[in-house]
């Protein structure tokens, strides 16, 4: 038997019109999910306001779509800070006139500055571990990030989708790790499933305002984020530290088979939650779903 690859989803790809007229935020716009994602929906009409605390990339990321001939604009800052939270949706509201759609995705896996390489000799603090050689600054810096920063971009965009009295679409990026357990990384998983959390919550409290709130939970996918992981995973390897049970699974179904070992691409997640975010995806919500390539299917 001769395995198929199955190919991914084209870059390239769009749906002409899908969002003309509409605005969505994006937080994590810089770089990976985030950046496809406002790529993509720029091209099929929409407004982006993009935010990340990753300045340069960022505004690599808004140009780009600029330079295709799309609005978009880009507001530097950290998700944990409520200032700016309620910043960028008052901007995204004053420049485009509405908030019609938010996909949150500023995330992190250690506690360190993503704008900046980790040092292993001096940050070994910040680095994910078991729970009983796990630090405070590592587990306060991902859980912020992570779940308080959704909160808090949640409470901004539905405040401001509430007052405006008119459908709207909210996606939040979760994990795996939001489903299921992720050997050594315990802040990282109790933050994912309190994203998981949230977004339930917040699709029972807003239905009946017309605001639907789904998550998309992946595996491996190909971003700075996970490249990142996988320096850090070997280093805590080469120090003797890590869960022994960090290795237990690697690879999701897709990947297994694939004649590369491909991880996911940022443009089939994003082309997944674009669809959650559309007119096509009207009859779903508090939808917690594994875009995982079958990795909790087994």
């Amino acid at each position: 038997m001769t395995n198929i690859d199955i190919q991914p989803t084209s870059p390239d790809y769009f749906i002409p019109n899908r969002f003309q007229g509409k605005t969505l935020l994006v937080t994590g716009a810089a770089t990976g999910i985030g950046a496809a994602t406002a790529i993509r929906a720029a091209r099929e009409g929409a407004n982006i306001v993009g935010v990340d605390r990753k300045e340069q990339e960022l505004n690599d990321t808004i140009s780009k779509i600029k330079g295709e001939g799309h609005q978009a604009i880009a507001i530097v800052g950290n998700v944990v800070e409520t200032l700016l939270c309620d910043r960028m949706v008052s901007e995204a509201a004053n420049t485009f006139g509405a908030l019609d759609l938010a996909l949150n995705a500023a995330g992190v896996m250690d506690g360190g500055d993503p704008a900046k390489p980790l040092n292993f000799d001096t940050e070994r603090h910040l680095l994910p571990n078991s729970i009983h050689e796990a630090t405070d600054e590592y587990w306060e810096a991902v859980m912020t990030i992570n779940t308080t920063g959704v909160f808090r971009s949640m409470r901004a965009e539905l405040r401001q989708m509430v007052a405006q009295n008119r459908a709207a679409a909210i996606v939040n990026i979760g994990s795996i790790a939001g489903l299921t357990g992720l050997g050594g990384n315990p802040a990282y998983v109790a933050s994912k499933h309190g994203v998981t959390g949230l977004t339930r919550q917040a699709a029972l409290d807003y239905a009946p305002y017309g605001i639907r709130v789904n998550s998309v939970n992946m595996a491996g996918t190909e971003t700075p984020m996970t490249q990142r992981a996988g320096e850090f995973v070997q280093a805590m390897r080469k120090m003797g530290k890590g869960s022994p049970t960090s290795a237990l699974k690697t690879m999701s179904i897709l990947m297994a088979v694939d004649s590369n070992k491909r991880m996911a691409t940022v443009w089939e997640q994003a082309a997944v939650i674009l669809f959650l975010l559309s007119p096509d995806a009207s009859n779903l919500t508090g939808c917690v779903y594994p875009t995982d390539g079958g990795w909790t299917a087994y």
